[in-house]
């Protein structure tokens, strides 16, 4: 199956580059570009791509404005935000309102390419101890009482969440709980059902903004 790519950038010779990448695999098709976050809400919405490759950064509409356009409007689409510095404030912002993760402009060619055929096929983009990084970095003490969010999960539900917003992967936290990985597999899949969330990314960010991980503490 092809990916369908949208290119969000106001540097024209950036968007080149990605396509020019991006176009050297075959299970890839760019289907767009936008010169600004204006445009690539209409673009994402006429041409419904499977990933967008959205900077952080654009005149007009921002890529966080973009992507909270998108998210709040039920868009399939899934975002990456492409940013110059690994702890840009807004990249938070940007995986609170709805990306499936960010990807550093600067990254080797491979990295492109795979972050978009990792983030077409569901999960998120980036490693949860990364992104618990930058969450560490911006995120807020939640007022007493936030973790009502997680009011519908089991103590396990609970527990793996907890591994994964510390940045455990499957392996790792089947290890530490002495269950199988498709265990750990299992709960993963029924807690981001049950709170209603996108993939493992979203998973962190509540996890920090209900409280049940606090930023420094393991």
């Amino acid at each position: 199956m092809t990916i369908r790519v949208l290119l969000a950038d106001d540097q024209e010779l950036v968007r080149a580059g990605f396509r020019m990448i991006l176009e050297t695999q075959a299970d890839i098709e760019v289907v767009g570009e936008a010169g600004d976050g204006a445009e690539a809400v209409a673009a994402t919405r006429r041409l419904q791509p499977d990933v967008v490759l959205m900077d952080i950064r654009m005149p007009n509409l921002d890529g966080l404005q973009a992507t909270r356009q998108l998210m709040t409007a039920g868009s399939g689409s899934r975002v990456v935000i492409l940013t110059t510095f690994d702890l840009d404030e807004y990249v938070y912002q940007a995986l609170a309102a709805g990306a499936s993760g960010f990807l550093l402009k600067n990254a080797p060619p491979e990295q492109l390419i795979s972050a978009v055929q990792v983030v077409a096929a569901g999960d998120a983009l980036l490693s949860p101890s990364i992104t618990r990084r930058v969450i560490e970095q911006f995120t807020r003490l939640p007022p007493p009482g936030g973790s009502d969010a997680l009011v519908g999960l089991t103590d396990r539900e609970r527990e793996v969440l907890k591994l994964i917003a510390r940045g455990l992967s499957n392996a790792e936290i089947a290890a530490q709980l002495f269950v199988s990985d498709a265990t750990v597999k299992s709960h993963v899949a029924h807690l981001l059902a049950k709170l209603q969330l996108r993939d493992r990314v979203q998973a962190v960010v509540l996890a920090y903004e209900s409280g049940l991980v606090r930023p420094g503490i393991r």
